[in-house]
């Protein structure tokens, strides 16, 4: 079982995460790209699986989103209907080393708000961590057609810019007259046509506050808002640039930008950039990464 949750409005889509979108997946050990699939920690050497060119994208090529997770408990009654997932990723999981426990929650909260907190422990040896929820939105409902009306605002004045495999390069962007910037909320539209096949990049927050608000998306049409906010550093803004014939919900068939992704991280390749905020996890520390959905109509 692959943990993901649906809402009747807004809708996250949801296909079986063994597909290379990763709909509706929780992805780790390490989510987004590891550059060469390869890293050191403490004088050692380790060699992942690659499963995107010569690199590690979440997880490898069984990451967490393909793996069968435990019911720890789940509550479907009540003000706050919630599911407790555990997994224990075992020492050379794809390449990474040691023992991990992971405990994932989803909570439903009053009418409108969705939390998702995920913890983890190292058990016997330092490893990096990263979990994200690969949820997509489109705030219309997943047939209503692209996302590219739907206004967005992103709170996060840099990007870590990326080299031709989508590898950060280790530097800090300014997105303040660049395509990037979300700074003020604007349709993808107007921007989007500016780069390549659209946007995929991670977003510096700002802000030092442990939770503070990460995103927000407005679909005119329909009036829906959403609202993230999270204690994690970075951002992932993706818009579905290769999603592709891809069948959904009701035998629905989903093209490219059919839904957008915003995906709370820490850094892609951090393992890799001593310059950006460690992803290592101690044995007898804790990793925690919390983030909060809020829905409402404008």
């Amino acid at each position: 079982m692959t943990p993901s949750l649906q809402l009747e409005h807004p809708v996250v889509l949801s296909i079986h995460s063994t597909d290379t979108t990763y709909f509706g997946a929780l992805v780790g050990r390490v989510a987004n790209r590891i550059g060469g699939a390869k890293f050191t920690l403490n004088g050692i050497h380790y060699k992942l699986v690659a499963n995107d060119g010569n690199n590690t994208l979440h997880g490898g090529a069984k990451g967490f989103g393909d793996v069968v997770w435990k019911v720890k408990k789940h509550k479907s009654e009540g003000q706050t209907p919630h599911i407790v997932f555990t997994y224990h990723s075992f020492d050379g999981e794809q390449g990474f080393p040691g023992d991990v426990r992971v405990i994932v929650t989803y909570a439903l909260i009053g009418n409108n708000q969705l939390s998702v907190k995920m913890k983890a422990k190292a058990l016997n040896k330092p490893t990096p961590v990263n979990l994200a929820q690969h949820a997509y939105w489109n705030l219309g409902g997943h047939n209503s057609g692209d996302i590219l009306s739907n206004v967005v605002q992103i709170y996060g004045s840099q990007i870590t810019p990326v080299d031709s495999h989508l590898i950060p390069t280790g530097k800090f962007a300014a997105v303040k007259g660049t395509p990037y910037d979300f700074l003020e909320p604007h349709p993808i539209k107007t921007t989007i046509n500016k780069l390549a096949n659209g946007y995929d990049i991670n977003y510096v927050l700002d802000g030092h506050h442990k939770f503070k608000p990460a995103a927000m998306v407005h679909d005119e049409k329909s009036g829906r808002v959403l609202e993230l906010s999270t204690n994690a550093p970075g951002l992932q803004f993706y818009t579905g640039n290769f999603v592709k014939n891809l069948k959904g919900k009701g035998g629905f068939v989903y093209q490219q930008h059919a839904a957008l992704c915003l995906e709370t991280q820490a850094f892609p390749d951090s393992v890799n950039h001593p310059n950006f905020p460690s992803t290592i996890l101690n044995p007898g520390k804790s990793y925690k990464h919390y983030m909060l959905f809020k829905f409402s109509i404008k």
